[in-house]
């Protein structure tokens, strides 16, 4: 039976989800992310600030500078998660593997569904004019016999377009695109490629696989063969819907102004680790390692790590441990230009606690999935300590993921 990925990516997610809202953005260069004058980075790009250089992940400030008359929004991050569930339950009802590679993109395994919905170049119409149906917004979508040549079928295909690639032109396909096409060669890995005369994918392809291997090690043969068209090396050798766990989860911020007051810093910490916590009871997730990372402004950068005696999902506990290593990692006076807090060794179960402690800490856990939902339903603001509702923390997230 032969194989049948669809890649799913929606256009400009960020910035469609503002227009749904505000209609008064579209077609105009739209920048998610904060202030120009700010010193986050750049969530999400409309296609008319594209068009200027602007691309996530980029500083904000960078970004009014390349494009002053863009408008630069805050950003609505519990709109985005929302539209994000719309796709997923479109996606559910066309296989039953489905697997969300981030906010805005997914893989579906159709194989075997052609008696339901048709040949492959049918049943990608009948999944793209139902995404646009029940989320009032645009998407992408790649077929191919592999993960790789879908994906890479979806951004050919942008924007709002459908793109099929037969079986057996895989190679054809890629031949004459840039070798920064294949997913996994960022900048580095181009240089060292172009280095060796290697810029295409089909220049790529005519490599012998021990002339690649003695090159880039075990990197060297999967090149070899995602060159051809295969799902090889890394994460694209799992089975769509088969995605590992997290490994960690961590949020970041960066200050406006480099700070020096200590309730500020605290209070963000705080408010990191509700972030974290938050994160952590969605996934069904405990961890036993809590890590700060302090930078400077001077940007030397420190990182401080605690393991907690039981594995936790609360944000008392997270924000605990954090602050804590903050206290005897901060000299009190040099001014700090970013705090994060990281949550590591993430496991499933809670662990070891005592009798007496688990009945309290059972209704702790219960009160904060409440608190969840309503963050989920009505945004992060609407419920917090008011300690935390001082630190004006702006949640972070990228439409696509930067080399």
């Amino acid at each position: 039976m032969q194989r049948i990925v669809c890649h799913v990516d929606m256009d400009a997610f960020f910035v469609s989800v503002e227009e749904l809202f505000d209609p008064s953005l579209k077609g105009k260069p739209v920048v998610v992310g904060g202030k120009a004058n700010q010193r986050g980075v750049v969530s999400a790009a409309s296609y008319e600030a594209r068009k200027f250089g602007v691309h996530s992940a980029m500083p904000l400030r960078t970004a009014g500078q390349l494009c002053p008359q863009a408008l630069f929004v805050e950003g609505h991050f519990e709109r985005y998660r929302e539209y994000s569930k719309k796709v997923l339950t479109v996606l559910n009802r066309f296989s039953p593997r489905v697997e969300m590679a981030s906010i805005d993109e997914a893989y579906l395994d159709l194989t075997g569904t052609e008696r339901l919905h048709g040949p492959p170049m049918q049943m990608a119409h009948k999944l793209h004019q139902a995404i646009g149906n029940e989320t009032q917004l645009n998407c992408s979508l790649g077929v191919a016999s592999s993960r790789l040549v879908a994906k890479v079928s979806s951004d050919a295909a942008k924007p709002n377009g459908v793109l099929f690639v037969l079986p057996g032109q895989e190679a054809k396909f890629l031949a004459p695109l840039n070798v920064r096409t294949i997913p996994g060669v960022g900048k580095k890995a181009e240089a060292q490629l172009n280095k060796l005369g290697i810029r295409k994918v089909g220049d790529l392809a005519k490599l012998d696989e021990n002339f690649l291997a003695a090159h880039f090690g075990k990197w060297g043969l999967a090149l070899a063969g995602k060159a051809k068209g295969a799902d090889a090396g890394g994460w694209f050798d799992s089975e769509i819907g088969a995605a590992e766990d997290p490994k960690s989860i961590s949020h970041e911020h960066t200050f406006d102004q480099d700070v020096e007051n200590r309730e500020t810093l605290e209070t963000t910490l705080l408010k990191l680790s509700e972030m974290v916590a938050k994160r952590l009871r969605a996934q069904k997730l405990y961890s036993k390692t809590i890590q700060l990372k302090l930078r400077y402004e001077d940007f030397s950068t420190f990182t401080r790590a605690h393991t907690l005696d039981h594995a936790t999902q609360l944000d008392q506990e997270v924000a605990g441990a954090v602050i804590s290593l903050f206290r005897q990692a901060w000299d009190g006076k040099t001014r700090v230009r970013l705090l994060g807090v990281h949550a590591g060794t993430l496991q499933t179960v809670e662990g070891q606690m005592s009798l007496l402690e688990e009945p309290h800490t059972a209704r702790l856990r219960e009160a904060f999935r409440s608190i969840d939902h309503i963050r989920d339903k009505y945004g992060a603001a609407s419920i917090a300590l008011a300690k935390t509702l001082k630190a004006n923390l702006r949640e972070r997230l990228h439409d696509k993921k930067p080399d």
